[in-house]
């Protein structure tokens, strides 16, 4: 199984940008479907991103699309998560995961088995 760790995470002002980076070890990254999810205390996680495993198709909640980018270097074992024009609103924790390739279902959303710790962001208004 592979092991994520995300960093990148922070305190950024309205309109600002951060990058998140999700370090991937134990398999190579070309075996997976790479996403990132985000959630608030008390609420349910949510999809933000995902790229298919050779970095063709990228897909992206109506919510950052436009504002996000989520690619993936397979040689370094690694996935980012571009944000800009970040609001108060994306203030979450943010989680790196992983969907065996042949299991990410687009449609749903779903099929991510292997997930990061997770790496705070906070947009002060």
């Amino acid at each position: 199984q592979v092991q994520l760790v995300e960093s990148g995470g922070g305190l950024v002002q309205a309109g600002g940008s951060l990058r998140l980076s999700c370090a991937a070890s134990g398999r190579a990254l070309s075996s997976y479907a790479m996403g990132w999810f985000r959630q608030v205390l008390g609420k349910e996680r949510e999809f933000v991103a995902a790229i298919t495993w050779a970095g063709l198709t990228t897909d992206y909640a109506d919510s950052v699309k436009g504002r996000f980018t989520i690619s993936r270097d397979n040689a370094r074992n690694m996935v980012w998560l571009q944000m800009n024009s970040l609001k108060a609103e994306d203030t979450a924790v943010y989680y790196c995961a992983a969907a065996l390739k042949g299991y990410y279902d687009r449609r749903a959303r779903t099929g991510f088995s292997s997930w990061g710790q997770g790496t705070q962001v906070t947009v002060s208004s």
